[in-house]
């Protein structure tokens, strides 16, 4: 773990702390319209399209076979074979695990439909229930494809579907359905493409934007991680060069009192002032709130853990920042491991509080026996219903769009999303309430021994 001065650096480095750390660039590939998590892969497309060809074969065999009808045999096969090419051409002629470009992808859809919308013209059009295979193609658009490749395909398969419902061929020896009935199929099969591909595309997006958060917390985790590592390293390396730089300024002193010219005796003295310089400097790499050993950058007391939450906004103008430890009477008070996932979600949850705080933002930890817990509070407004209800969740957020409170930063709505998800990495039993008369309430609870540094 960093010792708190490079803690309080960094976080005046990166004022936007935890959900901002990859913002910009994280912002720049999420679009509502554009970002998507997958495209298209041609052995995806070829493996499909084997399917929905042996389901017209199938479908041909039951319609002669099972029910007695008379379809036009020659054509329909004739139309499976043309897809059966095309699918044997695209297999062959580029790689099966290339991915498609967003056109490419939305012409091979587009031919689907068509050979689709024919197959079923041959076999009663709208007025036979298995028109329902022209949803398969929207569906495939619209899990993998950008807003307008996917109103292209959906547009093509609702003109097929009425074209259908006009022009599809009846089935003998069965009557021929009426022309207000085929429409009304043709509607139906509009409705169902529509909310299909609306409900395919939206959890495509919901799973894209867990799966961009989840990697922004990696990358907020491993940077942590690296902070931690540089921590120790500067420990070590102090520890380490302490005994030379002594003996350094020991044979400086040395040589500048038994120096035999003048020159050699000020370039003693510029030796000696050169170690005390890197003496200081080694010594404020390993500052430490109790200037302890090597030890203090493998665990902590708990006051030292809440002051280092809140020392990065411990000088903000207009709200008072105080930390409180409360522990079970008898009970003695832990140390904690340092885990970079509790300081840093939990630098987060200060950081909001102090954004929405009216005047004092208080953080008390608490122990007893068996538990350990931490907890943010702030005199503020409190979570709002509909944000309250969702906390937790990526791309979560208040803030529409502007600086937010005191730290001015404009978030992507991921703070407590990563937040929570880094204490639960931890143990931990992490809750959002408002307070009572008013105020936000945001703690972590873990269990002692998951924590306690022995």
């Amino acid at each position: 773990m960093a010792s708190p001065a490079l803690q309080a650096a960094t976080a005046r480095s990166d004022p936007d702390g935890l959900d901002r750390a990859q913002a910009q660039a994280a912002q720049g590939v999420w679009d509502g319209a554009n970002v998507r998590r997958s495209r298209l892969r041609v052995r995806t497309l070829v493996a499909l399209r084997w399917l929905v060809l042996t389901g017209e074969i199938l479908l041909l065999a039951v319609l002669i076979l099972g029910l007695g009808y008379d379809p036009p045999l020659t054509l329909a096969l004739a139309t499976v074979g043309v897809g059966a090419w095309v699918n044997l051409l695209t297999s062959v002629a580029q790689p099966m695990q290339r991915m498609m470009g967003d056109r490419e992808a939305a012409g091979h859809l587009a031919v689907d439909v068509v050979q689709i919308a024919l197959f079923m013209a041959l076999i009663g059009g709208t007025a036979n229930p298995f028109v329902v295979l022209l949803v398969l193609p929207v569906t495939l658009a619209a899990a993998t494809l950008p807003r307008g490749p996917l109103l292209a395909v959906g547009a093509l398969a609702a003109l097929a579907s009425l074209a259908l419902a006009e022009f599809g061929l009846p089935l003998s020896p069965a009557p021929r359905l009426t022309l207000e009935h085929r429409y009304a199929a043709a509607l139906a099969n509009i409705a169902g493409m529509a909310l299909i591909a609306g409900y395919v595309r939206q959890a495509a997006a919901e799973a894209g934007r867990m799966a961009l958060a989840l990697d922004v917390t990696q990358a907020v985790l491993s940077r942590e991680q690296r902070l931690s590592a540089l921590g120790a390293l500067a420990a070590a390396a102090a520890h380490e060069l302490g005994t030379p730089l002594a003996t350094i300024a020991i044979v400086a002193k040395e040589m500048a009192r038994e120096a035999p010219t003048p020159q050699c005796k000020e370039d003693a003295e510029l030796l000696i002032v050169q170690a005390e310089r890197c003496r200081e400097i080694l010594r404020r790499l390993t500052e430490t709130p109790d200037k302890a050993s090597d030890e203090v950058h493998e665990r902590l007391s708990l006051r030292q853990l809440v002051q280092e939450v809140i020392e990065p906004h411990a000088n903000v103008k207009g709200v008072r920042v105080e930390a409180i430890v409360a522990g079970a009477k008898g009970v003695k008070t832990p140390d904690i491991r340092r885990l970079p996932e509790i300081a840093h979600a939990m630098t987060s949850f200060v950081e909001n509080a102090v954004d929405f705080a009216a005047s004092e933002v208080l953080v008390t930890a608490r122990f007893d026996a068996d538990s350990v817990s931490i907890e943010v509070r702030d005199d503020g407004p409190g979570f709002s219903p509909e944000i309250l209800a969702k906390l937790g969740e990526p791309y979560v957020t208040s803030r529409q769009g502007v600086a937010g409170g005191r730290t001015g930063h404009v978030g992507m709505g991921l703070g407590f999303f990563i937040a929570k998800t880094l204490l639960e990495r931890t143990g931990a039993q992490v809750s959002f309430q408002n307070g009572r008369p008013r105020g936000a309430v945001v703690s972590a609870r873990w269990p002692r021994r998951t924590v306690e540094a022995v």
